[in-house]
């Protein structure tokens, strides 16, 4: 069982950055790729960014590549997504998930992941 809490959310202009954080309890947290996934009002879940669980895999969404960044500490178990360049239409609610797929690959689909978050809100201001 992993319980996940994301935070960081908040209002930003258009431009601006901000840093989501999403720790993890238990202690198998580095045996699980972790995903970034957001859901706008009226629209389905959908991908954002992931890590595998070893790190050394990052997978983006098309609409993100460039602007966000994600990371993860296992020694704090905590995954991490900067965002930056942020647009209007980055608005959501912004969940963590985890899956339990070892090894340096990530997968994209929200039926992949096993556990999330209860979501941060991300408003950005035009």
């Amino acid at each position: 069982q992993v319980q996940l809490v994301e935070s960081g959310g908040g209002l930003v202009q258009a431009g601006g950055s901000l840093r989501l954080s999403c720790a993890a309890s238990g202690r198998t947290f580095s045996s699980y790729a972790m995903g970034w996934f957001r859901q706008a009002p009226g629209k389905e879940r959908e991908f954002v960014a992931a890590i595998s669980a070893s790190a050394g895999s990052t997978y983006y969404a098309h609409s993100v590549k460039g602007r966000f960044t994600i990371s993860r500490d296992n020694a704090k178990n905590t995954v991490y997504l900067q965002m930056n360049t942020l647009k209007p239409e980055d608005t959501a609610v912004y969940y963590c998930a985890a899956d339990w797929f070892k090894g340096d690959a990530v997968r994209t689909r929200v039926s992949s992941y096993d556990y999330w978050g209860q979501g941060t809100q991300v408003t950005v201001s035009s």
